[in-house]
């Protein structure tokens, strides 16, 4: 495992796709930081040099927000939509869908199991 801006992502894949291994960095993200670093997107991990590792860590540490930070930011945005009570901080608040996904049918995982007891069989 290497680590790159304090992540450890795995040396066998490719660099985009180990990029994403970190918080807050999809593929889109990861190919960005390749374009803008000026690495082979088809290169391992394990290939890179300890230069473009630490290239690869300044430009995101400048650049994006990510990890604890990201999702501290992520947290508070959504505690000041329940402050405020606005709907989708009542959504949270009970903790069903908060956008506009229908919940009849679907939406299980969200709202958790059944209370109702089922008929066994006979």
């Amino acid at each position: 495992m290497a680590r790159v801006a304090g992540v450890n992502v795995p040396v066998k894949k490719c660099v985009p796709f180990a990029l994403t291994y970190i918080y807050g960095i999809g593929i889109a993200t990861a190919n960005t930081i390749c374009y803008a670093c000026g690495i082979d997107k088809n290169k391992r991990i394990s290939e890179l040099h300890s230069e473009d590792i630490e290239k690869i860590s300044g430009f995101i540490r400048q650049n994006y927000t990510i990890e604890g930070e990201l999702r501290k930011e992520v947290a508070m945005n959504i505690k000041s939509l329940v402050e405020i009570g606005c709907y989708r901080g009542v959504r949270h608040r009970k903790g069903l869908p908060v956008r506009g996904q229908r919940t009849h049918t679907n939406a299980k995982t969200r709202k958790g199991r059944s209370r109702l007891p089922v008929a066994g069989k006979k």
